[in-house]
């Protein structure tokens, strides 16, 4: 499964400048606890997360912001994306195309392709992911033949 299928799109972002109250509301506001920080091509120049902002001072964005920021591709296989998860103990991973932001891929994201599963209509094949797949791998079948599957009991 590839990043572009459970990838957030799209993405909440502040600029450099972005006070640092701002960028406080707009997480508590937005029930997120990251925003890339953009500028103003689009491009990815940092990231400010609410460690971030408890723990260091500054007047802006810029201020807090992590600069050393991990990204992917929207094809980036999910393994890839949970091995970096793990592996950087990192929480969030920014989803690039062409050097622009498109999406970002968090460990909610990931987690979710744990309990979320699609049975094929035709084959009875099983996938796991938050929408079920463009095509069944095992028979070939259109995303509408695939209906989801309740997690069984204790899951």
């Amino acid at each position: 499964m590839k990043v572009k299928d459970i990838m957030t799109a799209p993405v909440i972002t502040v600029r450099r400048d972005t006070s640092v109250p701002d960028v406080a509301a707009l997480l508590r506001g937005r029930r997120v606890s990251a925003v890339p920080v953009v500028d103003d091509e689009g491009a990815v120049v940092g990231l400010v997360s609410e460690y971030d902002l408890l723990a260091r001072e500054g007047a802006t964005a810029a201020d807090v912001m992590t600069s050393a920021v991990i990204s992917v591709t929207e094809d980036t296989d999910v393994d890839e994306v949970r091995h970096l998860l793990v592996e950087r103990r990192i929480r969030r991973v920014p989803v690039l195309s062409g050097g622009h932001m498109v999406g970002i891929v968090s460990r909610s994201d990931v987690m979710a392709l744990l309990t979320t599963e699609w049975a094929c209509g035709v084959c009875g094949e099983v996938t796991r992911g938050e929408r079920p797949p463009s095509r069944c791998p095992k028979c070939h079948a259109e995303a509408g033949r695939f209906a989801l599957q309740e997690p069984a009991p204790g899951s």
